[in-house]
């Protein structure tokens, strides 16, 4: 997954300033930051992003300034550092190819910012291809070019104000999910219990199906109240959702399969639901099983992948 967003919210922001994007293209061995992976470059210095988490970044500015003022797009490989301890290198061992390629037209267009930006608000991944030898990024591409996917942020529903909840929210923005608790119990769901978090006391199939779950949703019931989380579930069911999870014992599991499956839903969609919620680690408290959610969670967005 690449954490690109900050890289388009500021795209968009320095719109016409000259800029140069540049883009991990390739990867081999181990390479510190993933294939798509941006760094936006602004024509007074300032950037945003990361290719390399710190290895390469000051040769790949020089050669930003060297494409805002007029060098044509091109693609840079950096590999293992020598001894030479002021030559570019990736000391980790691995190696990269970037391509640094002006924004605007005859490289990467500012609308494409735009376009990324609006699908992921729409919860839908955005795939565009870029012709390496010409440095052309467009929303189509041909046989041989480089694909870069740009997906949603990563959301989590929780429904179910509970300690758990409690938790698992901190946990999640820890690793970069945006939680939202969902419960219209007025009593359990307050910003005292949950704060800086973003909540719901809509009934729980409606705020599901509000936000717009999509491959980079995950939701998960933690009510133990079946009028709360039975209705979560089959709006999650419903829709394209990355991860879905209730919490439960194995029997109060089987028990929550039969009700679903008497609302219609077949076997291959109930067996999208982790039941019991998330891996088992032993989870003892509400912190641990918190925990053990957040990894099952993190397993099954990374297995779709």
């Amino acid at each position: 997954m690449n954490d690109n967003g900050a890289v388009i919210a500021k795209a968009i922001a320095w719109r016409g300033a000259r800029l140069a994007l540049a883009t991990v293209v390739s990867t081999w061995g181990s390479a510190p930051r993933p294939r798509g992976s941006h760094m936006i470059v602004h024509e007074d210095g300032r950037f945003e992003g990361s290719i390399s988490g710190g290895c390469v970044e000051s040769d790949v500015l020089q050669r930003a300034a060297e494409v805002i003022a007029g060098r044509a797009a091109h693609v840079q490989t950096y590999g293992v550092a020598d001894g030479d301890a002021w030559e570019a290198g990736l000391p980790c061992g691995g190696e990269i190819a970037v391509l640094v390629q002006p924004v605007g037209e005859g490289g990467f267009a500012s609308a494409l910012f735009d376009r990324i930006a609006e699908g992921n608000a729409r919860g839908r991944a955005v795939i565009l291809a870029t012709d390496l030898a010409q440095g052309v990024t467009r929303a189509q591409g041909g046989e041989g070019d480089f694909l870069n996917r740009y997906d949603p942020p990563r959301r989590l529903l929780i429904v179910g104000a509970v300690q758990i909840a409690q938790s698992l929210a901190p946990l999640a923005q820890a690793i970069g999910v945006t939680p939202v608790v969902i419960d219209p119990r007025a009593r359990f769901l307050t910003a005292e219990r949950f704060p800086g978090v973003t909540l719901d006391d809509r009934w729980p199939d409606a705020a599901v199906a509000a936000w717009h779950p999509g491959e980079a949703t995950a939701v998960v019931t933690l009510s133990h109240d079946i009028k709360i989380d039975d209705p979560a579930l089959a709006a999650a069911l419903r829709a394209p959702t990355g991860y879905v999870a209730a919490l439960g014992s194995r029997k109060s599991h089987a028990a929550r399969l039969e009700r679903l499956g008497a609302m219609g839903f077949a076997a291959h969609d109930l067996a999208r639901i982790d039941g019991p919620a998330g891996l088992d680690i032993g989870a003892v408290g509400a912190a641990e099983i918190a925990l053990s959610i957040a990894a099952g969670m993190v397993a099954g967005f990374n297995a779709r992948r």
